[in-house]
Parts: C-alpha cells; sequence; structure tokens
C-alpha cells in the first residue's frame, strides 16, 4: 500500500489543538478522509476519523450522545443507559466517547501514515508561513 495523495485543510486557530484536517488517497484508489493533525503534550500526532458513540433513549429511542444525563428528544432521564456499541469494558471512560471509523492494523502502517501526513504537513505549514512573510 502507498499513500499517493495527501491534502492538508489547516485550521489556523491558535487556542484550539486541531492543527489540520487531512484526505489521504491509498494507491490511486481508495481515500480517507477526516483524519486530523492535532497538537499534543509530546508534539503533533494523526488521529484517524471517528464517529461519537450514542445511547438510545429508553423510552422514545432517539439516539443521544454518550454520557447525556436527559434526552434529547423526549427529556426522559438517560443516565447510566448503557450503549449498544460494542466496546471493551476497559474503555468505558469519558475519553472513550469516539470509535474509530477507519484504522490502520499494524503499528507499520500508522508510522507510515503518520510519517507521511506530517511531512507533507510541515511543507505545507513552511510554504504557508513563507507565503505570508514574503
Amino acid at each position: 500500500m502507498k499513500i499517493t495523495e495527501v491534502r492538508i485543510f489547516r485550521k489556523d486557530d491558535p487556542k484550539n489543538k486541531l492543527r489540520a484536517f487531512v484526505t489521504i488517497t491509498l494507491d490511486d484508489s481508495f481515500v480517507i478522509r477526516d483524519i486530523k493533525v492535532i497538537e499534543g503534550h509530546k508534539g503533533l500526532f494523526v488521529a484517524m476519523p471517528s464517529r461519537k458513540l450514542k445511547d438510545s433513549c429508553p423510552k422514545c429511542n432517539h439516539r443521544n450522545e454518550k454520557g447525556s444525563k436527559f434526552c434529547n428528544q423526549c427529556g426522559a432521564n438517560i443516565e447510566g443507559v448503557t450503549s449498544r456499541e460494542p466496546q471493551s469494558q476497559e474503555n468505558d471512560g469519558p475519553e472513550n466517547e469516539h470509535k474509530d471509523i477507519a484504522h490502520p492494523i499494524t503499528l507499520e502502517c500508522r508510522e507510515y501514515i503518520q510519517r507521511t501526513v506530517l511531512e507533507v504537513y510541515d511543507k505545507e505549514k513552511l510554504r504557508h508561513e513563507t507565503k505570508v512573510e514574503g
């Protein structure tokens, strides 16, 4: 597998940890959108596309964000309702309110994607800074 295209969509809000959205193309035939470049404590890293997990209201069956106390549709108390989304017991904290849509299975693939995306991001950032200064 080879990354044949990387498109960077920069976000220039210094107060936000999100630095860019990224779209990559694999082998000129498969696209992955909504990869994120995030500024972490140890520098930039790549986060794969994900979606927020939802819980169903036991009264009206409306899908609410995981961890909601009340249903956004009918107002029923839904605190403590467990999601029908499959997940392991160890991943039950507030930090796991998202589920990856696509993600690399091997460490080598993850490192390849991160290295390639961050190289293109750095070039794009440098090009933008040079353009602004000049």
